[in-house]
């Protein structure tokens, strides 16, 4: 059985020509292709600087890296999200404070003041599944109280507030590229900011702390790292970036058909997008009611065995070992009651609306056999 994936890449011949020329030119690191799909960031979000890097985690690191983020901040973020979000401040010695998310699985912006303390360095938010985050509101608090700002982005690449790309809203933001994101150059990422100063410095983590001077001469003028994009991922983030609004519309349009379809469904709730806003739909969560939670397991197990590639975003990060033996045992309620619920089903630019139809009636058919499984059992 052929699995439908709740995301995956698209790689066309335009992509594969591009690769090709590279492969066969002088430069497989560090030529003109890096710059290249540098430019496209910024010509398509309107963003002073953008410099790629070999993996979003490496851009998370060197974004708190070169804002001085050190041991004993503190770092005000969402618990939903993919663990490198925090691992790479946990890394500089910084402590995650974890805020509590709203039902869309984005950091819930009016319990965020409440935790600022003397030791607050930053507010890292996460805009869950493309949807993005209150923007305005959250960058009012981190003014008034002089924190940066840092948008884990990594979902949201060609999400939009009011027509300004996401991209431009943070001191920095960074962008993934892996594999099943709304675009891809295998692995890889990227920081933009219009900040001079932290781009200088990315710049020189990325590649060692060094700088060139004449002819062979070079100078390291601070630790670094080998963070650099290849000359190969460039070339096809290049080629993908001048197809990303049309992906991300047929994103959102199997997105608008399981919306129609699922305005009135009583077992689970769908990511509500203010009309004002895109999402670049990287993920499709539904979230399950309360009465289901106990079938889960059962439920994703079903859809995997009718070959619906489905997944679950995220275990709240607090839950995995290594945050409970460093800082300790930690409980929000509206996380917790997200990963219970949440299920990511297919939604991506490779989808026809049949595929998106044939998702939506086995959904429905499961999920709708285990609520009567549940009404028996209750009447019982």
């Amino acid at each position: 059985m052929t699995r439908l994936d709740y995301s995956t890449q698209c790689i066309e011949e335009d992509d594969i020509a591009g690769v090709v020329e590279v492969l066969k030119s002088p430069f497989l690191t560090q030529g003109k292709k890096v710059e290249e799909f540098e430019k496209a960031l910024c010509d398509y979000t309107g963003v002073k600087y953008a410099i790629a890097l070999n993996s979003a985690t490496s851009a998370l690191f060197a974004a708190y890296l070169a804002c001085a983020i050190k041991k004993d901040d503190e770092i005000i973020t969402s618990p939903i999200s993919f663990v490198a979000t925090s691992n790479m401040f946990v890394a500089l010695g910084a402590k995650p404070v974890w805020c509590d998310v709203k039902q869309d699985g984005n950091i819930d912006e009016n319990e965020i003041e409440k935790l600022i303390t003397s030791k607050t360095k930053a507010i890292a938010v996460v805009d869950f599944a493309g949807k993005p985050v209150e923007m305005a509101t959250i960058n009012a608090i981190a003014k008034k109280h002089n924190l940066l700002v840092i948008d884990d982005a990594s979902h949201a690449l060609g999400s939009s507030i009011n027509s300004k790309k996401v991209g431009s809203f943070a001191d920095m933001t960074i962008f993934s590229f892996h594999a099943i994101k709304p675009i891809t150059t295998s692995e890889g990422g990227a920081v933009l900011t219009d900040n001079d100063e932290y781009a200088k410095q990315i710049r020189l983590i990325r590649s060692h702390g060094m700088v060139k001077k004449e002819l062979w001469n070079s100078d390291m003028v601070s630790l670094g790292h080998n963070f650099r994009m290849t000359e190969v991922a460039a070339s096809l983030g290049f080629t993908q970036m001048k197809k990303l609004d049309t992906f991300i519309k047929k994103r959102n349009i199997i997105a608008a058909y399981y919306d129609e379809r699922f305005k009135n469904e009583a077992l689970f709730l769908t990511q509500n997008i203010p009309h004002a806003n895109i999402s670049s739909r990287h993920l499709y969560p539904i979230l399950l009611s309360l009465e289901l939670h106990a079938n889960k397991e059962d439920i994703f197990k079903e859809l995997l065995a009718c070959g619906i590639g489905v997944q679950v975003h995220y275990k709240p990060i607090y839950q995995n070992s290594f945050y409970q033996e460093k800082f300790g045992e930690f409980s929000l309620p509206m996380a917790e009651n997200f990963y219970r619920s949440e299920i990511s089903i297919p939604c991506h630019q490779q989808m026809s609306l049949t595929d998106a139809t044939f998702v939506a009636d086995t959904l429905v058919q499961i999920v709708q056999k285990y609520a009567h499984k549940v009404s028996t059992c209750q009447e019982n």
